[in-house]
């Protein structure tokens, strides 16, 4: 099986000795989020493990732990966008941060760190020159660092919406983004990076840029040197070409608290959820109750 660690929270940043903990007692504990009481015991073994795919904006924390993955196939999923505190509050410098992606680059691979920029939002701060020079600037700092850049634009849910109307943060429109990918497209092409959307409807072939997968089969199957054939992942949206993965985060824990994220709705959750964190609880920023039901989840 593939293992997401995770698209509900920044493991990396915030929950490195959590993960290795897990990957030595060869397991992890997951509750269901729409049936907390449901919990899955997911099997963490290099056997079982076909790939683990971290997802984060500031992997610092894991540096000293990659030999810990030392009998796994894995990738990050890295974030780097330019917005300042007002939208990611809780982000270290982006230049440290561009310093950690280059040093992770050295260690394991460019084609193993993934750049995203995304999503892409708009604002009267945030316009599309803003962003022009931002990603002029990044694609000069990381070439020779990454294969490939993720972009996606902002997409709206309920919960997110009150602070995205009071920091002026929209979606671009539709020429908007034609002109963002036409910049993007070109500047990435002459430092060797391409391009790839991450759930998009929108069909951008013209500019050279394809529908990704984040969870990636055919990338997998490069690391491995294997030739094994993956379903399309049905959780997710139907734009979504990811493969199936059991993802091993929790809703809520992410103390980034980025303006757009869908998994975080609630800062007092978070933070609360975060005073529960013990490494040494195979679940997340939870304990086991009396009441919870454990099942063993199969590929």
């Amino acid at each position: 099986m593939i293992i997401s660690a995770s698209r509900r929270t920044d493991i990396p940043a915030f929950y490195s000795d959590w993960i290795i903990e897990r990957i030595r007692s060869g397991f992890a504990l997951v509750r269901n989020p729409f049936n907390p009481r449901q919990v899955s015991k997911v099997t963490l073994n290099p056997e079982a493990v076909d790939c683990l795919v971290f997802w984060t904006k500031d992997p610092k924390n894991m540096l000293d732990k990659l030999s810990y993955l030392k009998d796994y196939c894995y990738y990050f999923q890295f974030t780097i966008t330019p917005y300042d505190r007002s939208v990611e509050p809780g982000l270290r410098d982006k230049g440290n941060i561009i310093e950690t992606f280059k040093k992770l680059a050295d260690r394991i691979g460019s084609e193993r760190v993934i750049w995203r920029y995304d999503p892409i939002i708009v604002s009267e701060q945030f316009n599309l020159a803003y962003h022009f020079r931002a990603f002029e600037k990044m694609v000069d700092l990381l070439q020779g660092h990454t294969e490939k850049c993720v972009i996606s634009f902002l997409d709206y849910y309920k919960k997110i919406s009150s602070g995205l109307k009071r920091l002026g943060l929209r979606r671009p429109e539709r020429d908007e983004i034609r002109d963002v990918v036409r910049f993007f497209a070109g500047k990435a092409k002459d430092a060797g990076i391409r391009i790839e959307t991450c759930s998009e409807e929108e069909d951008l072939d013209e500019f050279g840029i394809t529908h990704g997968s984040c969870i990636d089969g055919n990338l997998i199957n490069r690391l491995t040197g294997r030739n094994k054939q993956y379903s399309k992942d049905r959780y997710q949206r139907s734009a979504c070409r990811c493969v199936e993965s059991v993802d091993i985060g929790s809703y809520n824990t992410c103390l980034h608290r980025c303006s757009y994220c869908y998994a975080n709705f609630s800062q007092k959750m978070i933070y609360r959820n975060y005073g529960r964190y013990d490494s040494k609880s195979p679940i997340l920023c939870s304990r086991l109750d009396a009441g919870d039901t454990i099942t063993e989840r199969k590929e």
